[in-house]
């Protein structure tokens, strides 16, 4: 069995195209599915999170902060973490998440001065702080903006 031939159970599948209310005969007439009296079986029921007049669960709770939709979640890289690479390698975003050291690039990946650096390297990052960009061409490397 694989994704290509998967499929709902038999009678699982219902169709919203069924018309309700049209007669004993249709297996959905009378009260239409409905049930008998109460709020529920009315025109204009209630919307959902409606309690009764009792104070709603999103009302109860306190609200705190807010998530802005136009923050970037990056990754922050140090310079340790190259020296895993040979002397004279190009590291680029995919050679760092194939080795491991970034899980998710997620928004780009940022690359901060600590630690030490060794090798000459060509590195391919969203972004550098100055003193990795610094240390990076101190030893005739490229810190290369992408």
């Amino acid at each position: 069995m694989d994704l290509s031939n998967l499929k709902a159970a038999e009678g699982s599948v219902h169709n919203d195209n069924f018309r309700r209310g049209r007669g004993h005969g249709s297996g959905n007439g009378k009260t239409a599915g409905k049930g008998h009296k109460g709020q529920k079986a009315r025109s204009g029921a209630p919307r959902p999170g409606f309690e009764g007049g009792q104070m709603p669960l999103y009302r109860r709770l306190p609200k705190r902060g807010f998530k802005n939709r136009n923050s970037l979640n990056i990754v922050g890289i140090n310079l340790s973490y190259l020296e895993r690479f040979d002397n004279d390698a190009v590291v680029t975003v995919e050679a760092l998440v194939e080795a491991g050291i970034v899980k998710n690039a997620r928004d780009g990946v940022k690359i901060l001065g600590n630690g030490e650096l060794t090798k000459k390297l060509t590195v391919q990052a969203n972004a550098f702080s100055a003193s990795a960009k610094e240390k990076i061409e101190a030893l005739g490397g490229k810190a290369e903006v992408i």
